[in-house]
């Protein structure tokens, strides 16, 4: 009798277990993955022109800039918010090689995109939803400008 056996677990158990384990990694790692391109694929794009959506107290409004910008309710941010839940300083928005970011600016709610708060600079897509208080920001579209 093996050791397994004796402390009552079968081996085909045991290995489902760590399939199963291993698989769940596998599939949070790749969760967790950060949205980047290499750089040969999208080339050296600079500036880029953001199109964004605003929802904010139940009315839309279009903005069209280009990174870098910062958001918050602060008159020298880029993109002013009348929205009491934003910080002055909120959020940025940041270009690096074609590719852009959204960082939150250690905001006192949060910065959430697609519903995740947002830890550190990450990518940013055209359909992307970027919550800053009870603001809404519809990333329309990103193109080089």
């Amino acid at each position: 009798m093996t050791v397994i056996a004796a402390l009552g677990f079968e081996p085909q158990m045991r290995l489902g277990s760590l399939a199963v384990t291993a698989a769940l990694a596998i599939a949070a790692l790749l969760a967790a993955r950060p949205r980047v391109r290499a750089a040969t694929e999208i080339g050296r794009i600079t500036p880029m022109q953001l199109e964004l959506e605003i929802l904010e107290r139940g009315a839309s409004r279009s903005y069209d800039g280009r990174p870098p910008l910062e958001v918050g309710r602060d008159r020298a941010a880029d993109l002013i918010l009348r929205d009491p839940e934003v910080s002055r300083r909120h959020a940025r928005f940041e270009s690096h090689e074609g590719i852009v970011y959204v960082e939150d600016l250690r905001s006192s709610n949060g910065t959430f995109l697609n519903g995740r708060r947002v830890i550190e600079s990450i990518e940013i897509r055209p359909g992307d939803e970027i919550d800053v208080g009870t603001t809404r920001i519809v990333v329309r579209s990103i193109r080089p400008g």
